[in-house]
């Protein structure tokens, strides 16, 4: 009878940490399709708006913004107060956002939606963070490669649905709906079916820290992207580099003050730490580069002398196998770091991550070179990304799993700012002459140099960070950073 009861109450375990991992990577899966839901839509919301790159360019960059700042928010208070309410929060926030953005009628209401949309960003490193509180120990690995995996394929599926329903409606509208949908089903998974049963230490939000880390990646961010047009020595731009180390200071001042500080910074700069986030940094950079320049590569017009003059959806298939791929290797990613560890799996995900990106540099006159880049980019993307979040949580005690999953994300959020506002910085820069607002062909190629370089020093770093420091390659164990 004992044994019965014994198995009985293992199988409803299995069965609750199944539903639990189904709910957090449906929710996981919707943040990251909001991502790139829109990048498909930017050459037509140009037209629609008669806005310039850098202008439409918000769109995307505004949610990542958001996202960057809403992220060790929200983490921090769900290891404060319980990281299921702070997902459902997360949730509700996304449900609003994509109503806003299918209500818009200007380009700036359309902003403001996906800066709420982007504080859905949180939803992964909640998730993570979940997980190692409640799964058994066994099961932690490989339920963090999963609900890591969906920041990737739930990206590719968002250029994907796009594309099918931009061939068959000129509106931007719909997609925005279908986002708001989904968005209430994963809520309503996550309230039914996942269990917060982790360490609460209690607190106060630190509001100021936010303000301060939002006002300077603002600034950062405005001064990359606006450099071409106000010319990078004038003082609008020196300025906001100014004001974005003078905010820095400030805002690492009153990190260092604060009794529960937004972000811990020896989570963030820390000896076990920094060697993961600045790969993070890099792998963020260089993913969502290569996300904001296909789209507007494939829909350019042949007679312009490049592209490959494809539609909306076409930039959703060409995406397709990198969906695959990305899938199936992120499940592989688990028993490839429990074999080798966490930071030499991160390592081999980002050479296959700057393999396709050099792919493109080389060689994309065709539509072939697409579906390779995007076949490859899946590989090492599927697997950098299931390591990268074990290697977030893997060396800090459990009360701070959540905080420090968020800052991992953080950083790697902020690097797909970034990115959004350089390759937007290249691309206007050159443009060909009489066609006012067209990239040159080598603008493109450039950025594509950029991406590779990005995830090449991803590598390098987690190599270093695999020889210095011990993966920890069965489980996760929690231990104190110095």
């Amino acid at each position: 009878m004992v044994d019965v009861a014994v198995s009985s109450r293992e199988s409803g375990e299995q069965t609750h940490t199944g539903l639990t991992l189904l709910a957090l990577a449906t929710a996981g899966m919707v943040a990251s399709v909001q991502q790139t839901l829109v990048l498909p839509l930017l050459p037509a919301l140009m037209r629609h708006f008669d806005a310039s790159v850098s202008a439409v360019t918000w769109v995307f960059t505004a949610s990542l913004l958001a996202g960057a700042v809403a992220t060790p928010l929200l983490s921090r208070l769900g290891d404060m107060y319980g990281k299921k309410n702070l997902i459902i929060i997360a949730m509700g926030l996304l449900v609003v956002g994509s109503t806003i953005c299918a209500l818009s009628n200007s380009l700036g209401v359309l902003i403001v939606g996906r800066a709420l949309q982007g504080t859905s960003s949180a939803l992964i490193p909640l998730a993570i963070g979940m997980i190692r509180d409640t799964f058994p120990r066994e099961k932690v690995t490989s339920g963090i490669g999963i609900v890591s995996a969906t920041m990737g394929v739930g990206g590719s599926i968002g250029m994907i649905v796009t594309g099918l329903i931009a061939d068959h409606t000129s509106s931007y509208r719909p997609e925005f709906w279908i986002a708001t949908g989904a968005a209430g089903v994963g809520l309503v998974l996550v309230a039914l079916s996942a269990r917060d049963v982790g360490v609460r230490v209690g607190g106060r939000p630190d509001i100021p820290g936010a303000v301060f880390l939002a006002g300077l990646l603002v600034c950062l961010l405005l001064a990359i992207s606006e450099g071409n047009d106000w010319g990078w020595s004038s003082a609008g731009v020196l300025g906001l580099f100014g004001a974005t180390v003078v905010l820095a200071a400030v805002w690492v001042v009153i990190e260092l003050r604060v009794d529960q500080p937004l972000v811990r910074l020896n989570l963030l700069v820390g000896r076990q730490s920094l060697s993961a986030n600045a790969a993070s940094l890099l792998l963020g950079f260089a993913m969502f580069a290569a996300f904001t320049l296909i789209s507007n590569f494939v829909q350019t017009p042949k007679a312009i002398g490049y592209g490959l003059g494809g539609s909306v959806l076409d930039v959703g298939l060409y995406m397709l196998p990198s969906t695959f791929t990305m899938f199936v290797c992120s499940a592989l990613s688990g028993r490839i770091a429990g074999r080798i560890g966490a930071a030499y799996t991160l390592a081999i995900g980002s050479v296959g991550a700057g393999l396709s990106y050099l792919w493109l540099a080389v060689s994309h006159g065709h539509g072939f070179d697409m579906l390779g880049f995007s076949a490859v980019q899946g590989i090492g993307v599927g697997v950098a990304y299931a390591a990268l979040g074990t290697l977030a949580v893997q060396h800090v005690p459990m009360d701070q799993s959540g905080i420090a999953s968020g800052i991992n994300s953080l950083v790697r959020t902020a690097g797909g700012s970034v990115s959004g506002a350089v390759t937007a910085a290249v691309l206007t820069g050159q443009t060909i002459p009489g066609t006012p607002g067209v990239p040159t062909e080598h603008a493109y190629v450039v950025c594509f140099v950029i991406a590779t370089i990005g995830a090449v020093l991803a590598a390098v770093v987690a190599v270093v960070h695999g020889v210095r420091h011990k993966s920890v390659p069965h489980g996760v164990e929690a231990l104190e950073i110095s």
